[in-house]
């Protein structure tokens, strides 16, 4: 199995969240294939950019396939302060969200190989280094963790979606109600799973 990892929102957009999401290669690639087919969508998959119904298919999609996701989410309102009394900065929360959900999916791995695949665009490629690093370590010999261009990546772009949708739930978004509705079913079964962050570690 193969866990693929994108974050949404940050800090100044009021919530930050982190998705883990649970799919082999080639589910990861059927489910964007029929997606794509269906709705015609040309272009980078992103949650920010398609419409409810699009997010409702897609995320039918995923549950049919038996994708998994552990998202890991912080709300600036709820978000304790570092020691010194300052808010933690937006690579710190980051951090701490990817360590947070990925950590949340390695005792449920069974001891079987893992790799963890990491979106590659948000910091400078330096920084995520040493983030992609630090998961490594945590891995050990169970998997390996890599960044990748989230446009060639199916399961990177899957994760984005399952993201921003649990983004919009936390910061209370115009659309947060519909799309609460369409998590339902999913949260209801543990096809994805909410973990909170209010410090860190």
């Amino acid at each position: 199995m193969t866990i693929y990892c994108d974050e949404s929102g940050g800090l100044n957009a009021g919530a930050m969240t982190f998705a883990a999401v649970m799919l082999t290669p080639e589910a990861a690639a059927a489910i964007h294939a029929r997606f794509r087919a269906v709705t015609g969508l040309r272009g980078e998959l992103k949650g920010s950019r398609i419409s409810l119904t699009e997010r409702a298919y897609l995320l039918e999609l995923f549950d049919r396939a038996g994708g998994r996701a552990w998202v890991a989410v912080a709300e600036r309102e709820r978000l304790l302060p570092n020691a010194n009394g300052t808010p933690p900065s937006d690579l710190a929360l980051y951090a701490a969200l990817l360590d947070s959900a990925v950590g949340h999916w390695l005792p449920e791995t069974g001891g079987v190989c893992t790799d963890v695949v990491i979106d590659d665009g948000r910091y400078d490629p330096a920084i995520l280094t040493r983030v992609r690093d630090t998961i490594q370590a945590g891995l050990g010999h169970w998997g390996r963790a890599s960044l990748a261009d989230s446009r060639r990546s199916d399961g990177v772009q899957i994760a984005d979606v399952v993201a921003n949708s649990l983004y919009n739930i936390t910061a209370r978004s115009q659309r947060a109600h519909r799309i609460g509705i369409i998590l339902e079913p999913l949260l209801a079964s543990r096809a994805i799973r909410v973990a909170e962050l209010i410090q860190l570690p």
